[in-house]
């Protein structure tokens, strides 16, 4: 199914249409027979399973970078309410539910937010994005099961330094755009993050030492055009598994992709913008 262009709605629509998705999940969240995780530990793991960093500061045109600054102070506020969680067997991680609603009265602060029709704004918490970015991609990594990810409407960079796969990321709207991460194995799993002035860190650790390796990967990418003229980005992710002996004993279909591009994709290389942020550092509000 290929992405349309999204509807402009009314504040007021936009409003009514946000409240009840959110109430809907606080109502699935009370009834859902889930079980979620909520234990953490400070001892990590004895066994590394994947790690990864990202940067936290990108110089982008006619933005203020002090909304860059902003995100790793709403990214610290984050990190310490799931830092060192630990998913035992048979229990879901929820991004949201673990986090909490991030408002001013709990310290967070304005950072960059993309609106709907890919433009930028400064919003309330703004930069949460990189997070679930980190914690999705990193994942994948893992033999645990993504139950619940959706992907960005909007492809808003070109591909310049881009170090991982066109939509490999997971975006976050406060509570009914959640990550949701299941264990399914017999063993425990602990999700550990730190960040700096520098850089985002996160990996997955066990106790007991890893059996499989993953390699991400991207296929069947191709572009589109929409009815208004636009283009679509249009991509499958997939990922190969490898034994602990090196072998290839399998090649999953991970997630598709569509997204709406905000830039000129037929444009030579060394004309195209140079200034970029990593996919969803902006906390993406689609509706």
């Amino acid at each position: 199914m290929i992405e349309k262009k999204p509807i402009v709605r009314s504040k007021v629509r936009a409003y009514l249409g946000k409240q009840y998705y959110t109430y809907k999940r606080y109502v699935k969240w009370i009834f859902n027979r889930k079980k979620f995780s909520k234990d953490r530990s400070e001892k990590k793991l004895e066994y590394k399973i994947f790690s990864h960093k990202t940067p936290v500061l990108r110089k982008l045109k006619d933005v203020d970078m002090q909304l860059q600054y902003n995100k790793i102070t709403n990214l610290k506020l984050a990190i310490d309410k799931i830092d060192g969680i630990i998913i035992k067997p048979g229990e879901t991680f929820s991004y949201w539910r673990l986090i909490g609603k991030p408002t001013y009265r709990k310290g967070y602060v304005d950072g960059l937010i993309l609106n709907p029709d890919g433009s930028f704004k400064a919003g309330e918490a703004g930069g949460l994005c990189q997070l679930s970015n980190m914690i999705y991609w990193i994942t994948l990594h893992t033999p645990l099961k993504v139950v619940e990810r959706y992907r960005h409407s909007h492809d808003i960079f070109p591909d310049t330094n881009r170090t991982q796969p066109f939509g490999s990321g997971a975006t976050c709207v406060y509570n009914y755009l959640d990550l949701q991460i299941h264990n399914d194995s017999e063993v425990d799993y602990q999700l550990n993050l730190t960040i700096n002035d520098e850089f985002l860190y996160g990996e997955w650790r066990s106790n007991e030492e890893g059996r499989y390796k993953y390699e991400i990967y991207e296929k069947e990418h191709f572009l589109t055009t929409g009815w208004w003229g636009g283009y679509i980005r249009n991509n499958v992710i997939n990922r190969r598994v490898f034994n602990m002996f090196g072998e290839e004993i399998d090649d999953e279909f991970v997630t598709e992709n569509h997204a709406i591009m905000m830039y000129e994709p037929f444009l030579k290389e060394s004309s195209r913008v140079v200034e970029e942020v990593a996919v969803g550092q902006a906390t993406d509000l689609k509706n």
